[in-house]
Protein backbone atom coordinates (compact mmCIF):
# COMPACT_ATOMS: atom_id res chain seq x y z
CA UNK A 1 0.00 0.00 0.00
CA UNK A 2 1.44 3.11 -0.84
CA UNK A 3 1.85 6.20 1.69
CA UNK A 4 -1.05 8.46 -0.06
CA UNK A 5 -3.46 5.46 0.34
CA UNK A 6 -2.45 4.60 3.71
CA UNK A 7 -2.84 8.20 5.33
CA UNK A 8 -6.40 8.32 3.49
CA UNK A 9 -7.39 5.59 4.31
CA UNK A 10 -6.30 5.51 8.40
CA UNK A 11 -8.19 9.12 7.73
CA UNK A 12 -11.49 7.43 6.72
CA UNK A 13 -11.74 4.20 8.54
CA UNK A 14 -10.69 2.03 6.35
CA UNK A 15 -8.04 -0.99 6.57
CA UNK A 16 -4.32 -0.37 6.23
CA UNK A 17 -1.53 -2.64 6.03
CA UNK A 18 0.39 -0.55 8.54
CA UNK A 19 -0.53 2.29 10.57
CA UNK A 20 0.61 5.66 9.57
CA UNK A 21 3.16 7.68 10.89
CA UNK A 22 3.27 11.78 11.01
CA UNK A 23 5.81 14.36 13.65
CA UNK A 24 7.10 17.74 12.97
CA UNK A 25 8.87 20.43 13.93
CA UNK A 26 9.28 24.37 13.90
CA UNK A 27 12.33 25.59 11.20
CA UNK A 28 14.01 28.64 12.50
CA UNK A 29 16.54 31.10 10.85
CA UNK A 30 16.86 30.73 7.12
CA UNK A 31 14.70 27.19 7.23
CA UNK A 32 11.59 28.93 8.50
CA UNK A 33 11.62 31.24 4.73
CA UNK A 34 11.23 30.96 1.34
CA UNK A 35 12.74 28.15 -0.65
CA UNK A 36 15.01 27.56 2.04
CA UNK A 37 11.86 26.15 4.07
CA UNK A 38 10.64 24.10 1.20
CA UNK A 39 13.97 22.57 0.88
CA UNK A 40 14.40 21.79 4.69
CA UNK A 41 10.78 20.77 4.81
CA UNK A 42 11.42 17.96 1.70
CA UNK A 43 14.89 16.90 3.20
CA UNK A 44 13.52 16.23 5.98
CA UNK A 45 10.05 14.32 5.51
CA UNK A 46 12.54 11.99 2.57
CA UNK A 47 15.12 11.04 5.24
CA UNK A 48 12.51 10.16 7.70
CA UNK A 49 10.12 8.15 5.41
CA UNK A 50 7.50 9.45 7.08
CA UNK A 51 3.69 9.05 5.57
CA UNK A 52 2.79 12.23 5.54
CA UNK A 53 3.72 15.84 5.52
CA UNK A 54 2.33 18.57 7.81
CA UNK A 55 3.92 22.00 6.69
CA UNK A 56 4.88 24.45 9.06
CA UNK A 57 3.46 27.86 9.04
CA UNK A 58 6.76 29.33 10.58
CA UNK A 59 7.87 33.03 9.53
CA UNK A 60 3.76 33.50 9.57
CA UNK A 61 2.16 33.31 12.94
CA UNK A 62 1.53 37.14 13.69
CA UNK A 63 -1.60 38.07 11.98
CA UNK A 64 -0.27 41.24 9.92
CA UNK A 65 -1.68 44.19 12.38
CA UNK A 66 -1.83 47.71 11.10
CA UNK A 67 -0.29 48.57 14.69
CA UNK A 68 -1.27 48.48 18.24
CA UNK A 69 -4.60 48.43 19.14
CA UNK A 70 -5.03 50.40 21.85
CA UNK A 71 -8.74 50.48 22.98
CA UNK A 72 -10.76 47.74 22.15
CA UNK A 73 -12.81 49.82 19.46
CA UNK A 74 -9.42 49.78 17.25
CA UNK A 75 -10.19 46.37 16.45
CA UNK A 76 -13.15 47.89 14.15
CA UNK A 77 -10.76 49.03 11.91
CA UNK A 78 -9.57 45.44 10.87
CA UNK A 79 -10.07 44.48 7.00
CA UNK A 80 -10.21 40.62 5.82
CA UNK A 81 -6.92 40.02 3.69
CA UNK A 82 -6.89 40.35 -0.10
CA UNK A 83 -5.81 36.89 -1.39
CA UNK A 84 -2.90 38.55 -3.04
CA UNK A 85 -1.25 39.73 0.60
CA UNK A 86 1.81 38.34 0.97
CA UNK A 87 0.57 36.82 4.60
CA UNK A 88 -2.06 35.06 1.95
CA UNK A 89 0.33 34.16 -1.31
CA UNK A 90 3.48 33.43 0.03
CA UNK A 91 2.11 30.68 2.36
CA UNK A 92 0.01 29.25 -0.96
CA UNK A 93 3.74 29.72 -2.86
CA UNK A 94 5.27 27.40 0.23
CA UNK A 95 2.42 24.83 -0.02
CA UNK A 96 2.69 24.53 -3.96
CA UNK A 97 6.10 23.94 -4.11
CA UNK A 98 5.93 21.34 -1.57
CA UNK A 99 3.28 19.52 -2.62
CA UNK A 100 4.68 19.79 -6.67
CA UNK A 101 8.01 17.47 -4.97
CA UNK A 102 6.00 15.01 -2.96
CA UNK A 103 2.38 15.41 -3.40
CA UNK A 104 1.69 12.61 -5.83
CA UNK A 105 3.70 10.48 -3.10
CA UNK A 106 2.51 11.28 0.51
CA UNK A 107 -0.47 13.31 1.57
CA UNK A 108 0.74 17.24 2.43
CA UNK A 109 -1.93 18.94 5.25
CA UNK A 110 -0.44 22.50 6.37
CA UNK A 111 -0.71 24.20 9.40
CA UNK A 112 -3.73 26.77 9.75
CA UNK A 113 -4.42 28.47 13.27
CA UNK A 114 -7.65 29.38 14.61
CA UNK A 115 -8.31 32.99 14.58
CA UNK A 116 -8.10 33.31 18.22
CA UNK A 117 -4.29 31.96 18.11
CA UNK A 118 -3.99 34.65 15.14
CA UNK A 119 -5.11 37.48 17.06
CA UNK A 120 -2.92 36.45 19.79
CA UNK A 121 0.28 36.16 18.26
CA UNK A 122 -0.68 39.10 15.98
CA UNK A 123 -1.16 41.64 18.80
CA UNK A 124 2.31 39.90 20.67
CA UNK A 125 3.70 41.11 17.31
CA UNK A 126 2.89 44.38 17.97
CA UNK A 127 3.55 45.46 21.53
CA UNK A 128 0.51 43.69 23.40
CA UNK A 129 0.44 40.65 25.57
CA UNK A 130 -1.89 37.98 26.22
CA UNK A 131 -3.38 39.54 28.98
CA UNK A 132 -4.19 43.15 26.78
CA UNK A 133 -6.19 40.50 24.87
CA UNK A 134 -8.25 38.50 27.64
CA UNK A 135 -8.86 42.55 29.18
CA UNK A 136 -9.59 43.99 26.33
CA UNK A 137 -12.51 41.00 25.76
CA UNK A 138 -13.50 41.82 29.18
CA UNK A 139 -14.28 45.26 28.70
CA UNK A 140 -15.70 44.97 25.23
CA UNK A 141 -16.66 41.28 23.65
CA UNK A 142 -18.02 42.64 20.65
CA UNK A 143 -15.18 44.34 18.97
CA UNK A 144 -12.86 41.58 20.09
CA UNK A 145 -15.13 39.07 17.96
CA UNK A 146 -15.45 41.68 15.48
CA UNK A 147 -12.05 41.03 14.64
CA UNK A 148 -11.98 37.86 14.92
CA UNK A 149 -14.75 37.84 12.85
CA UNK A 150 -12.56 39.63 10.02
CA UNK A 151 -9.63 37.12 10.99
CA UNK A 152 -11.69 33.97 10.24
CA UNK A 153 -12.36 35.37 6.77
CA UNK A 154 -8.97 35.45 5.95
CA UNK A 155 -7.85 32.30 7.37
CA UNK A 156 -10.73 30.48 5.18
CA UNK A 157 -9.80 31.98 2.12
CA UNK A 158 -5.92 30.65 3.20
CA UNK A 159 -7.45 27.21 4.09
CA UNK A 160 -9.07 27.40 0.81
CA UNK A 161 -6.42 28.23 -1.43
CA UNK A 162 -3.73 25.91 -0.04
CA UNK A 163 -6.66 23.31 -0.95
CA UNK A 164 -7.61 24.45 -4.42
CA UNK A 165 -4.32 26.83 -5.63
CA UNK A 166 -1.67 24.85 -3.79
CA UNK A 167 -2.75 21.33 -4.42
CA UNK A 168 -2.71 20.55 -0.44
CA UNK A 169 -5.16 17.54 0.64
CA UNK A 170 -6.53 19.37 3.78
CA UNK A 171 -5.56 21.40 6.62
CA UNK A 172 -4.11 20.88 9.98
CA UNK A 173 -6.14 23.51 12.16
CA UNK A 174 -5.13 24.70 15.41
CA UNK A 175 -7.48 25.25 18.18
CA UNK A 176 -5.79 26.49 21.35
CA UNK A 177 -7.52 29.07 24.13
CA UNK A 178 -9.06 26.21 25.82
CA UNK A 179 -7.53 26.18 29.05
CA UNK A 180 -9.30 26.33 32.48
CA UNK A 181 -8.32 29.50 33.73
CA UNK A 182 -9.19 31.68 30.67
CA UNK A 183 -12.41 31.16 29.51
CA UNK A 184 -15.45 29.38 31.04
CA UNK A 185 -17.08 26.65 28.48
CA UNK A 186 -20.24 28.99 28.08
CA UNK A 187 -18.02 32.05 27.48
CA UNK A 188 -15.88 30.16 24.81
CA UNK A 189 -18.96 29.10 22.96
CA UNK A 190 -19.97 32.46 22.76
CA UNK A 191 -16.89 34.46 22.10
CA UNK A 192 -14.52 32.02 19.92
CA UNK A 193 -16.12 29.17 19.02
CA UNK A 194 -18.12 31.10 15.99
CA UNK A 195 -14.72 32.18 14.31
CA UNK A 196 -13.54 28.52 15.04
CA UNK A 197 -15.71 27.10 12.99
CA UNK A 198 -15.67 29.55 10.34
CA UNK A 199 -12.91 28.60 9.05
CA UNK A 200 -12.71 24.30 9.30
CA UNK A 201 -16.65 24.55 7.84
CA UNK A 202 -15.18 26.54 4.88
CA UNK A 203 -12.08 23.97 4.68
CA UNK A 204 -14.27 21.17 4.56
CA UNK A 205 -16.48 22.58 1.80
CA UNK A 206 -12.72 21.79 -0.11
CA UNK A 207 -12.27 18.67 1.25
CA UNK A 208 -13.22 16.15 3.34
CA UNK A 209 -9.61 15.05 4.95
CA UNK A 210 -8.94 17.71 7.44
CA UNK A 211 -7.20 17.30 10.92
CA UNK A 212 -8.13 19.25 14.38
CA UNK A 213 -5.11 19.68 16.65
CA UNK A 214 -6.61 20.43 20.01
CA UNK A 215 -3.46 21.96 21.15
CA UNK A 216 -2.10 22.20 24.72
CA UNK A 217 0.85 24.27 24.37
CA UNK A 218 2.85 25.06 27.48
CA UNK A 219 1.24 21.88 29.11
CA UNK A 220 -1.81 23.59 29.79
CA UNK A 221 -4.92 21.30 30.46
CA UNK A 222 -8.13 21.98 27.66
CA UNK A 223 -11.44 22.11 28.17
CA UNK A 224 -11.61 19.56 25.52
CA UNK A 225 -15.77 19.62 25.84
CA UNK A 226 -15.91 23.00 23.79
CA UNK A 227 -13.82 21.50 20.71
CA UNK A 228 -15.41 17.57 21.13
CA UNK A 229 -17.81 18.35 18.40
CA UNK A 230 -15.64 20.21 16.12
CA UNK A 231 -16.25 18.34 12.42
CA UNK A 232 -13.23 17.10 11.33
CA UNK A 233 -12.13 13.66 9.92
CA UNK A 234 -9.13 13.25 12.68
CA UNK A 235 -8.66 14.65 16.09
CA UNK A 236 -4.81 15.43 17.67
CA UNK A 237 -4.80 16.43 21.12
CA UNK A 238 -2.28 15.84 23.45
CA UNK A 239 -2.32 12.42 25.24
CA UNK A 240 -0.33 13.28 27.96
CA UNK A 241 -1.25 16.80 29.14
CA UNK A 242 -4.85 16.21 28.78
CA UNK A 243 -4.54 12.91 30.63
CA UNK A 244 -6.48 10.76 27.60
CA UNK A 245 -5.33 8.01 25.87
CA UNK A 246 -6.27 7.11 22.25
CA UNK A 247 -8.44 4.45 23.40
CA UNK A 248 -10.23 6.88 25.64
CA UNK A 249 -10.15 9.22 22.85
CA UNK A 250 -11.66 7.37 20.63
CA UNK A 251 -14.80 7.08 22.57
CA UNK A 252 -14.51 10.86 23.67
CA UNK A 253 -14.63 11.93 20.02
CA UNK A 254 -17.05 9.20 19.04
CA UNK A 255 -14.63 7.05 16.78
CA UNK A 256 -12.74 10.09 14.66
CA UNK A 257 -9.80 8.63 13.58
CA UNK A 258 -7.21 9.78 16.42
CA UNK A 259 -3.86 11.35 15.85
CA UNK A 260 -0.81 11.20 18.29
CA UNK A 261 0.20 8.68 21.29
CA UNK A 262 3.80 10.42 21.74
CA UNK A 263 4.13 12.65 24.87
CA UNK A 264 6.94 15.84 22.71
CA UNK A 265 6.87 18.56 25.48
CA UNK A 266 10.28 20.19 25.12
CA UNK A 267 11.58 23.71 25.67
CA UNK A 268 15.19 25.09 26.28
CA UNK A 269 15.73 23.18 29.29
CA UNK A 270 14.07 20.52 29.26
CA UNK A 271 12.62 17.13 26.99
CA UNK A 272 9.98 14.87 27.80
CA UNK A 273 8.79 11.17 26.43
CA UNK A 274 9.91 8.46 25.19
CA UNK A 275 10.71 9.90 22.00
CA UNK A 276 13.64 11.78 23.75
CA UNK A 277 14.70 9.73 26.38
CA UNK A 278 14.01 5.69 25.27
CA UNK A 279 16.59 3.39 23.90
CA UNK A 280 15.93 1.86 19.91
CA UNK A 281 14.37 -1.26 21.95
CA UNK A 282 12.01 1.01 24.28
CA UNK A 283 10.97 3.29 21.42
CA UNK A 284 9.68 0.35 19.00
CA UNK A 285 8.05 -1.56 22.14
CA UNK A 286 6.34 1.61 22.43
CA UNK A 287 5.37 1.78 19.47
CA UNK A 288 4.00 -1.40 18.71
CA UNK A 289 1.80 -1.17 21.99
CA UNK A 290 0.15 1.98 21.16
CA UNK A 291 -0.85 0.04 18.10
CA UNK A 292 -1.57 -3.33 19.78
CA UNK A 293 -3.76 -1.34 22.65
CA UNK A 294 -5.74 1.12 19.54
CA UNK A 295 -6.08 -1.46 16.90
CA UNK A 296 -4.93 0.02 13.73
CA UNK A 297 -8.22 1.16 12.33
CA UNK A 298 -8.83 4.61 12.58
CA UNK A 299 -5.17 5.42 13.94
CA UNK A 300 -2.36 7.92 12.87
CA UNK A 301 0.63 7.99 15.55
CA UNK A 302 2.27 11.53 15.74
CA UNK A 303 3.29 13.59 18.47
CA UNK A 304 1.50 15.66 21.15
CA UNK A 305 2.05 18.62 19.49
CA UNK A 306 5.27 19.65 17.81
CA UNK A 307 8.73 17.72 18.42
CA UNK A 308 11.82 19.42 19.66
CA UNK A 309 14.12 20.28 16.45
CA UNK A 310 17.11 18.97 18.33
CA UNK A 311 16.11 14.91 17.94
CA UNK A 312 18.37 12.87 15.87
CA UNK A 313 16.25 11.94 13.08
CA UNK A 314 17.10 8.71 13.46
CA UNK A 315 14.44 8.43 16.59
CA UNK A 316 11.80 9.00 13.95
CA UNK A 317 12.99 6.24 11.87
CA UNK A 318 12.46 3.80 14.49
CA UNK A 319 9.25 5.11 15.36
CA UNK A 320 8.64 4.57 11.51
CA UNK A 321 10.29 0.86 11.05
CA UNK A 322 8.41 -0.75 14.45
CA UNK A 323 5.28 0.54 12.70
CA UNK A 324 5.77 -0.67 9.47
CA UNK A 325 6.09 -4.32 11.21
CA UNK A 326 2.51 -4.72 12.44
Amino acid sequence: MDKRTRVLNAMNQKEVDHVPVGFWFHFAGEEAVGDECVKAHLKYYKETDLDFVKIMCDNYFPYPLPGKMERPEDWRNLKPLDPSHPFIAEQVERAKKIVAAIGEERCVFYNVFAPFSSIRFGAEAVGMTDQDIMDQIREDKNSLMYALDVIAQTNAMLAELLITEAGCDGIYYCVQGGEYDRFTPEEYRKIITPSDLYVIEHANRFSDNNIIHMCGWAGNRNQLEVWKDYPAKVINWAVYVEGMSLEEGRLYFQGKTSLGGFETHWDEHTQQGIIYTGTKEELQEYTKNLILDHGKLGLMLGGDCTIDSRIDWERIRWIVEAARTI
